[in-house]
């Protein structure tokens, strides 16, 4: 295992561990990937207030262009909810890192009796079928003195056949989009009966489309995050439709039928 020695920047981090997980590749056909471990620590600062930024990520040694897809879109995730003003960056997890720390600084002089902010951006495997990589890509943001985090998740699927990445839109037959959305409508209701939950909570947390979806082996899944279509106190829900309800809607090469 290759991992860069502990290190301090100039803008007031510490990086305590970057790692490459070369021989803990699993896989042994397809598209090869490897983990990355990195760890930065805000510097000077009283321990229990120094702001720390982890990263469990996915690189793929023979595609520059899927590792840069995969980490531009964990670091647009790690803005989390801004004001507009920081120019977050998208190709650097030192530069996210140093952006994320200061800004936690600022915020620590308005709650400076709270803990400590962190952010956690994270993608792992979440399946892997009939040549397509499925990965969830995750982040948390938490300033100190908030209520509570901010949780996002996104699917990247990897149509390893192809090499690329693959969106709703590509796994849909044309002109069935609105009978995808029927299926989510079903899904959704189903849902609702499995929480027990009644006419009101659908009404103050209606469905709406999605495009967060990941083909699994037995049924495509839809992840919505935290306030989309329930309180924060619910996660973030995850709707099933089953395979057999979307033939003749997505294409067999995504429901496991090639």
């Amino acid at each position: 295992m290759s991992c860069r020695t502990i290190a301090v920047l100039a803008a007031g981090l510490v990086v305590l561990a970057g790692c490459q997980a070369e021989e803990t590749q699993l896989q042994t056909s397809g598209i090869a990937y490897e983990a990355i471990e990195e760890s930065f620590v805000e510097s000077d600062c009283p321990e229990e207030h120094c702001a720390k930024v982890e990263v469990s990520a996915l690189h793929f040694p023979d595609s520059q262009e899927l590792s840069e897809q995969l980490r531009t879109r964990l670091l647009v995730m790690g803005q989390g909810i801004t004001d507009g003003e920081a120019e977050w960056p998208s190709d650097s997890w030192e530069a996210y890192a140093e952006i994320f720390i200061e800004q936690a600084r600022e915020e620590r002089q308005y709650a400076p009796a709270h803990g400590a902010s962190w952010a956690r951006l994270e993608a792992q495997v979440l399946t892997r079928h009939d040549d397509l990589l499925v990965i969830e890509l995750g982040s948390y943001v938490y300033y100190a003195g908030q209520a509570h985090g901010m949780p996002l998740t996104e699917f990247m699927v990897i149509d390893e056949r192809l090499g690329q990445v693959v969106t709703l839109d590509d796994m849909l037959l044309d002109g069935q989009e609105a009978a995808f959305y029927e299926a989510l409508i079903r899904a959704h209701e189903r849902w609702l009966r499995e929480l027990e939950q009644d006419d009101g909570f659908a009404a103050n947390w209606p469905l709406h489309e999605s495009r967060n979806v990941a083909p699994l082996a037995s049924a495509w899944a839809v992840r919505y995050n935290v306030y989309e279509i329930a309180p924060y106190a619910d996660g973030q829900p995850e709707l099933h439709i089953p395979l057999d309800e979307l033939e003749g809607i997505a294409k067999p090469r995504y429901l496991g039928r090639e």
